[in-house]
């Protein structure tokens, strides 16, 4: 491939990358929106969060078969007991950090 090529890829990533993000903003920036659909988009980030999490505290990373006895969810739980007592989204990753350092010299 030549340098307009080259050139012609990278417009066009960006246009395809950008494109879907900025589409809605243009044509909903002017319009309200029900209040069903808020409360509807209000779970995608909850639903991202969990798709992102989930696998790595339910399933073994090599055979991704699934199991309950994993430090990473061991640590979980009070981590998340924690961080719905405090809000602290700093004092939470600290807290989380804390109990795998210490669950990783206990159960090892």
């Amino acid at each position: 491939m030549n340098y307009p090529d080259y050139l012609y890829l990278l417009i066009g990533m960006g246009v395809v990358t950008y494109g879907p993000r900025m589409l809605p903003l243009v044509v909903l920036a002017n319009r309200k929106l029900p209040q069903g659909v808020i409360d509807w988009l209000n779970f995608i980030p909850v639903a991202i969060l969990s798709a992102l999490v989930a696998p790595g505290l339910f399933t073994e990373s090599t055979s991704r078969s699934f199991a309950l006895g994993r430090l990473e969810l061991l640590v979980a739980i009070p981590t998340l007991v924690f961080a719905l007592k405090t809000r602290s989204l700093g004092g939470t990753v600290v807290f989380g950090m804390f109990l795998y350092w210490l669950g990783g010299i206990l159960i090892t």
